[in-house]
């Protein structure tokens, strides 16, 4: 079984390598964009390690028992660490969870895999809990990381890892590989590889939510609707989006990421670039759109929201954020 993950077939290679030349680290940081593969690998990572009947080193079967219990991250092997029960954060008492599974014998299989999804949003004291045991790791562990950046860890973490670096396909390339997909075709592989900006797990995740897909067409059409209406209007959106106790910040959040990915669409049709769009169902307006306005201003917008996700991730006010947002957009007649 080939490891079957599109654009990262360096890092499977050096994966390949480690397992093959017994080199293996204690630890491993997989980065990158959210959608990019760093579950996939880390999940075909451990069934490199464990799996039972490898045909060669570091290639797993891919059918046996231990690798479709890996593939479904339910081997009694796989500790798995994520925030959980509608929190953003990861806490001290998962790493400590995690720390008591880890300090005994693999169970059945060759390793015990520590996976810690996101570790960009564990806290400060999580962070440094594990530090312990990155430092003195036990004996038949290994700890696989995913993070949207190093840089977004404390230094003493990242160090403590070989650190991969994923990056998206280019946009032609991943048209091809998502056409090659059962069940794809061509028009639908283009829109999605465009929408994903080249990230073949995000794109395949829009492929089986159909419902995901229509509610970001319905938040981009009425960002849209809204640059044409008074800001009274756009104030009452932003209510309705925000008001919803507990998952206001969430909304608002899913809805911001498509309003900055439709605004840089603007600011690339506005300046003339060639780079590929990522709404392209809605280029002809999006092009209209930068042609009645000016760049700087596109700019500033671009900026504020990218600005904005980083207030809302620190605990700002959701409908004041969304509020102060919307007066920063223009009204278009």
């Amino acid at each position: 079984m080939k490891w079957n993950l599109a654009g990262h077939d360096w890092a499977a290679a050096l994966l390949k390598e480690h397992i093959a030349r017994g080199q293996v680290r204690h630890a491993y940081l997989f980065s990158g964009p959210p959608g990019v593969g760093r579950r996939s690998l880390a999940l075909r990572f451990a069934q490199a390690l464990n799996c039972p009947q490898a045909p060669h080193p570091g290639e797993p079967c891919g059918t046996c028992r231990t690798c479709r219990q890996f593939e479904r991250q339910q081997h009694p092997d796989l500790s798995i660490v994520q925030a959980e029960g509608g929190s953003r954060e990861i806490r001290i008492d998962q790493i400590r969870a995690l720390q008591h599974r880890l300090a005994l014998a693999p169970y059945e299989a060759r390793f015990r895999i520590g996976l810690l999804l996101h570790f960009q949003d564990a806290n400060a004291n999580a962070q440094n809990a594990l530090l312990k045991t990155l430092e003195e790791a036990p004996e038949k562990v290994i700890l696989l990381l995913t993070a949207d950046t190093p840089e977004g860890l404390l230094p003493t973490i990242a160090s403590r890892c070989e650190i991969l670096r994923l990056r998206p396909l280019p946009v032609e390339e991943a048209v091809r590989f998502l056409a090659s997909l059962k069940g794809m075709d061509p028009a639908q592989a283009t829109r999605l590889a465009h929408l994903s900006s080249g990230r073949v797990g995000y794109a395949r995740r829009l492929q089986e939510d159909p419902g995901e897909l229509a509610r970001r067409g319905e938040t981009l059409s009425k960002l849209l609707e809204l640059l044409e209406t008074p800001i009274r209007r756009r104030f009452e959106y932003a209510d309705r989006l925000t008001r919803e106790w507990g998952k206001g910040r969430e909304n608002l959040y899913q809805a911001m990421q498509v309003w900055l990915s439709a605004w840089r669409d603007i600011l690339l049709c506005a300046s003339g670039s060639s780079a590929p769009l990522v709404n392209i169902e809605r280029e002809p307006e999006l092009r209209a759109l930068a042609g009645n306005l000016e760049l700087p201003a596109v700019r500033k917008i671009v900026a504020d929201l990218e600005a904005g996700l980083e207030k809302l991730e620190a605990n700002a006010n959701p409908r004041l954020l969304a509020e102060i947002l919307f007066l920063g957009m223009p009204r278009i007649n």
